[in-house]
């Protein structure tokens, strides 16, 4: 029984390499689920880390009733631990943060409110707390993308969103495509999002896997499929049938 159905929220924390966040994860995400707006649980999902990152979330989904974990047999990529995430939960409502901690849960119940309007409610990184080199690199990129894709999002890349299930359930996910769910909601008919301030951190452990190769350069690549993937993306609505609803 996939237990997450019992939940209102289910964030999805993809992981890859980050032993040392561990211990701080549990407290954070632990703290959270004591004082959020909704009845919430925490799915992990375990990118084929090769240190003891498996180890630890055994641990600590042990000790806390409301954690779950997924573990993948080889790194498969962050897009593929969000589709896993969204595949498996269950609950009314998704979200999304990053293992480094450079958002913080609380600011979930800041988004969670707009989902009784929009279909999507992402975060704005207004203050980060980031290298100037890297925050050169996203602005450019940002540029680049709503340029490309006419989505008209601030802040793709910020590691804080929250979504309605069936919204997510009906993202069409590639290698890389975590960078453009504001595009990839608007082809879903309909459906609509909000971009709402949030608080960014410094990362206190561990190191970031991204560098200006899978930060920049791949995501330029990624626009160019998405444009490809809108043109032949199938939309269609059914008007009349005699046969039960699907779910």
């Amino acid at each position: 029984m996939n237990r997450t159905a019992d939940y209102e929220f289910t964030v999805i924390v993809p992981l890859y390499n980050e032993e040392d966040n561990i211990l701080e994860l549990e407290k954070r995400l632990a703290a959270y689920l004591r004082s959020g707006v909704c009845r919430t649980c925490i799915l992990f999902v375990n990118d084929g880390s090769t240190d003891g990152s498996l180890d630890g979330l055994r641990s600590i989904c042990s000790k806390n009733e409301d954690f779950y974990y997924i573990s993948f047999a080889a790194n498969s990529g962050l897009s593929a631990a969000l589709k896993a995430g969204f595949d498996y939960a269950e609950s009314p409502y998704v979200g999304y943060i990053d293992a480094d901690l450079q958002t913080d849960p609380e600011d979930f119940d800041i988004l969670l409110p707009y989902l009784k309007d929009y279909d999507m409610a992402t975060g704005i990184r207004v203050k980060r707390n980031d290298s100037g080199f890297k925050r050169f690199q996203s602005k450019f990129a940002n540029s680049f993308r709503r340029m490309m894709t006419g989505d008209g999002a601030a802040d793709t890349g910020c590691p804080l969103k929250v979504f309605r299930i069936a919204a997510a359930k009906e993202f069409p996910m590639f290698k890389g495509m975590h960078r453009f769910f504001p595009a990839l909601l608007l082809l879903q008919d309909g459906a609509k999002y909000k971009e709402v301030p949030v608080h960014h951190r410094q990362r206190v452990a561990g190191v970031s896997k991204f560098t200006i190769w899978n930060r920049m350069m791949s995501s330029f690549a990624d626009c160019f499929a998405y444009r490809w993937m809108r043109k032949r993306y199938i939309r269609y609505r059914v008007s009349d049938t005699n046969l039960p609803s699907v779910n």
